[in-house]
């Protein structure tokens, strides 16, 4: 790993890193550049994402292409209604001198993804809890760590309900963020078309080993945070809060749950990020509202009365802003 001379140098490498990651990932996924950073964002500052979106929009074609792009190992746990947690963590098995050995799950790995996360049921839905939290899984009352870094991916589709278990939300407080992914233009789809239909096979090239990964995130947290920013991130959090102080009126009239502190830290943590990705070296408001969406629309429960009229999570967001 290359040394940096300060903080500064660092913050500057950083950003090629990123543009030379996005640069590499754009010659196999085409659009979704927004959705490219935000899974950047989320790796920097040691956070989980979860994909939302309609079949055939890339979701595991771009987890796939992230992990090929860094030196880091990368497994994919395809969940389904019949999964067990030790398909998962692995399990004890009995060896040839008859003692109990661990055999490693698929979740040992750098960068794991969760395909179709709503298809197990909940028991097996908490196997990655512990993973993804402590980074580390207990088998058999032994405690085995897990690699740095690490990073769950987890893909979800929103619209087959049938033979789904939605996720709980102690689980679904753990992703950073939830990133929602959207049709592409008509000019954007024809060029998939042309690429994804030929004979042609990109290679691509490592951008980040793990050990850079891991000082850019020890970097990111030493970044300077103003108190306005940081006030302004919290009291954006205290909002969504029905019955609290701060509370604001849409949230009183269509929140049943509002958002708890880790969705607070997540957004500071994300703010300092995306300042440094876009050359600034502290986080002003802006880079918290850059934030918003993706930090908040999985903390936000709706009442009876929000789902009635029909209002998503989103437009309550960008109510409260």
């Amino acid at each position: 790993m290359q040394s940096y001379a300060n903080d500064i140098e660092a913050a500057n490498a950083l950003q090629n890193h990123v543009q030379t990651l996005k640069k590499a990932i754009g010659t196999i996924i085409v659009g979704q550049d927004d959705v490219v950073e935000k899974l950047i964002i989320s790796i920097l500052c040691n956070g989980h994402s979860l994909l939302v979106g309609v079949p055939g929009l890339a979701k595991t074609l771009l987890v796939k292409t992230i992990s090929d792009a860094l030196f880091l190992s990368f497994k994919r746990i395809q969940f389904t209604p019949d999964l067990m947690p030790s398909d998962i963590t692995g399990a004890e098995i009995l060896n040839e001198q008859r003692q109990f050995q661990f055999i490693k799950g698929p979740v040992f790995a750098n960068i794991i993804l969760a395909d179709e996360i709503n298809r197990t049921p909940p028991k097996t839905q908490a196997a990655l809890l512990e993973a993804m939290q402590e980074r580390n899984v207990t088998v058999g009352g032994s405690m085995f760590k897990l690699p740095a870094p690490f990073f769950v991916l987890a893909t979800q589709n929103p619209i087959e309900q049938e033979g789904t278990y939605p996720l709980p939300e102690a689980q679904l407080d753990r992703f950073m963020f939830q990133v929602n992914l959207d049709y592409p233009s008509f000019q954007e789809e024809v060029k998939i078309v042309r690429n994804t239909t030929g004979a042609q096979v990109t290679d691509l090239p490592k951008v980040m080993t793990g050990e850079d990964i891991l000082y850019f995130q020890d970097l990111v947290r030493r970044v300077p945070v103003p108190d306005n920013v940081l006030e302004y991130a919290v009291g954006l959090v205290q909002k969504t809060r029905p019955g609290s102080a701060n509370t604001h009126p849409m949230a009183t009239q269509y929140i049943a749950y509002g958002a708890g502190p880790r969705a607070s830290q997540y957004l500071v943590l994300g703010a300092k990020c995306h300042a440094l990705l876009q050359g600034k070296y502290s986080p002003d408001i802006e880079d918290v509202k850059a934030m918003v969406m993706p930090v908040l629309r999985h903390r936000v429960v709706r009442n009876y009365k929000a789902e009635a009229e029909g209002i998503t999570q989103d437009v309550l967001i960008s109510k409260l802003m």
